[in-house]
């Protein structure tokens, strides 16, 4: 694989998870089965989870050894700043979670659908931007990482995108919205994540040095989104522990995948 065909599958990879996902609205009659949704929300935690440490924390710490730099300083502070980051757009972005009743972010009149989309897309920002800073870190030519790792990354988080797509889908079809509306607004709610690898691409070209920094930061994001929102939905209600297999389960075959083409 070259440069352009990484590239474009940085690009095409996650979105086209996030789209099949939300087609899922013109095959499936009703909303997804709470026990399913939490397993898939677990699922997607463990892809997440796995993704920051092989593809982003490791990757980080080898590569602020090898510049020179103090690694353990390096990756806290980028994760810090990743997580207080995330915490500020989560504090600012109106949205609404599945299943619950009361926005987040500032007050706003924005549709109901429309923070739905906002929230999901929210998980997405630090997605996009760990797919960009490890294809950026590959075409540097300054790290260790291989365009096979980018490209178990992208198909670990087209995975995890899947059921945010159909998560997004299928409750607004559920809530009255029509099959096409609700497949165009989940797949929109995927459309920051292949914009975002690409700025962060371009930003990361201009500022290798800050490269160790930059996937801390993401893997940081990304833990954010974890904790905060995935899996809180995923146990939200009956105590149950189908979320947790999911976890599980995303976070091993994320594992293998990278160990296994990184």
């Amino acid at each position: 694989m070259n440069a352009s065909g990484l590239l474009a599958a940085g690009l095409i990879i996650p979105f086209s998870g996030t789209a099949l996902g939300a087609a899922m609205v013109f095959l499936m009659k009703k909303e997804i089965n709470i026990q399913v949704q939490r397993f898939l929300l677990g699922f997607s935690s463990g892809v997440m989870i796995a993704a920051s440490v092989w593809s982003l924390l490791i990757p980080a710490i080898d590569l602020a050894q090898k510049q020179g730099q103090v690694s353990w300083l390096v990756v806290s502070i980028g994760f810090l700043i990743g997580i207080f980051f995330l915490l500020l757009l989560d504090t600012v972005i109106p949205h609404l979670h599945i299943g619950a009743s009361k926005p987040e972010g500032i007050s706003s009149k924005l549709e109901r659908s429309t923070m739905l989309v906002l929230a999901v897309t929210l998980h997405n920002i630090p997605e996009g931007m760990s797919v960009g800073v490890v294809i950026a870190g590959v075409l540097s030519g300054k790290t260790d990482m291989s365009m096979y790792g980018a490209l178990a990354l992208c198909i670990g988080i087209a995975l995890q995108n899947f059921p945010e797509g159909a998560i997004i889908s299928m409750p607004l079809r559920s809530n009255g919205v029509s099959k096409t509306k609700s497949f165009i607004y989940g797949t929109l709610s995927g459309a920051v994540e292949p914009v975002g690898a690409f700025l962060t691409i371009l930003l990361t070209s201009w500022v290798v040095p800050l490269l160790s920094y930059i996937l801390a930061f993401a893997a940081g994001a990304m833990i954010y989104v974890v904790v905060e929102e995935l899996i809180p939905e995923a146990q939200r209600g009956e105590h149950s522990n189908i979320g947790t297999i999911g976890v599980a389960l995303g976070f091993v075959l994320m594992m293998i995948l990278d160990i296994a083409l990184g």
